[in-house]
């Protein structure tokens, strides 16, 4: 079905795809599922991707192939980055000390010098993964889509 689709149509999918992705990162925000310092740089890719995607499919650029390249790379880093930020949350290595390890001082007292939501620390897990697991896979499909696209002749 996605094989049928043109440069441009593949565009505003893509644009399409990640606006549904934010809004719902924005509604579990609403909803009281607050976004870590990792969680907002991560939304970086989300806020340049869209009216990048957007200018490609409605603009219709000599050059969408190598836009799409562009947009291909952009998602493959935000996926790399939702897997650091997964194994942040996994224990599985350190995430950055501004916004990891525990929130509580030595006496019991909430330690103001630390972040509310820290990073290690998934507010919701959906089917075992965290935000940031379902964003490393939503992106890592996308980045595909828009490889795909740039290949055609």
């Amino acid at each position: 079905m996605l094989t049928n689709l043109s440069k441009e149509q593949t565009a505003l999918l893509i644009a399409a795809a990640l606006f549904a992705v934010i809004a719902g990162a924005w509604i579990f925000e609403y909803a009281g599922y607050l976004p870590c310092e990792l969680c907002l740089k991560q939304r970086w890719a989300y806020y340049a991707g869209i009216p990048f995607a957007l200018f490609l499919g409605l603009a219709k650029p000599s050059w969408i192939k190598t836009g799409l390249v562009v947009l291909t790379l952009l998602l493959v880093a935000n996926s790399i980055f939702g897997i650091y930020h997964s194994g942040v949350e996994w224990k599985w290595w350190p995430g950055p000390t501004t916004c990891t390890g525990g929130a509580l001082a030595a006496d019991g007292l909430p330690n103001l010098g630390e972040p509310g939501v820290m990073c290690d620390k998934p507010a919701i897990r959906i089917f075992g993964l965290s935000l940031a697991g379902w964003n490393a896979i939503i992106c890592a499909v996308l980045a595909n889509i828009a490889w795909r696209a740039s290949r055609k002749p």
